[in-house]
């Protein structure tokens, strides 16, 4: 494993990334985008705890536990500018309008610190095969680009809905932003809000890792 810096937050924290290098597909997986969502940061942390134990995969998997670290510290949605980071990356849907505070999407887009790292990662790493972006709300698989294969061992696993539509408009988003606009298929895994934490451990790592090996399969 390597760790890296994945860039820094608006506090200047280090946005701390590990990668499994192997010469397969690249894989990346993002937690944290929300800092209040505590389950997606625990089941990306879990992934980097069973990679370390074991790890089967020839693949090249990034992890990005704590993508919002500013937020996490402060367990807020929104980072230390009080922008949401997933209204803010620059898709051809974003807009200035808040429709929710909780949203604000800033007044431009890629204007966060956070974003501009990510945005900067998948130019470089435009033939990423597949993201994981693990937040949680109610529990939907929330699918962007050409999904179908790799979420259904999640959806069996967990007994989660599948859907192209998180059920309401995402300007800004990853999943558009990724998925539909960079053409990386994008799995927004929304996994059940205040779970019990040996419950994410137990179900909801071990069905990504499940899904890993069918990314290994139709991306190699």
């Amino acid at each position: 494993m390597q760790t890296f810096v994945f860039g820094k937050s608006v506090n200047q924290v280090p946005i701390m990334g590990y990668t499994f290098n192997n010469s397969g597909p690249k894989i990346l997986v993002v937690g944290g985008v929300h800092g209040n969502e505590w389950e997606g940061v625990s089941a990306a942390k879990g992934i980097v705890a069973s990679l370390l134990e074991n790890n089967p995969f020839k693949l090249n998997i990034t992890i990005i536990p704590e993508f919002n670290i500013d937020g996490v510290i402060r367990c807020q949605r929104k980072n230390a500018n009080e922008i949401d980071l997933n209204r803010n990356l620059p898709t051809n849907d974003w807009t200035s309008e808040v429709h929710k505070e909780k949203y604000n999407p800033g007044t431009s887009p890629n204007s966060e610190p956070e974003n501009k790292a990510f945005v900067d990662w998948i130019n470089k790493n435009s033939d990423t095969a597949f993201i994981y972006t693990l937040h949680s709300w109610e529990p939907i698989l929330n699918t962007n680009g050409n999904c179908d294969k790799v979420v259904e061992p999640i959806a069996k696993a967990t007994g989660y809905k599948v859907s192209p539509s998180i059920g309401y408009p995402t300007p800004g988003c990853m999943g558009t932003y990724t998925g539909l606009e960079k053409n990386i298929p994008t799995l927004t895994y929304e996994i059940q809000r205040d779970i019990e934490p040996s419950l994410i451990q137990s179900l909801h790592v071990p069905a990504i890792l499940k899904s890993l090996e069918v990314c290994q399969d139709i991306y190699s």
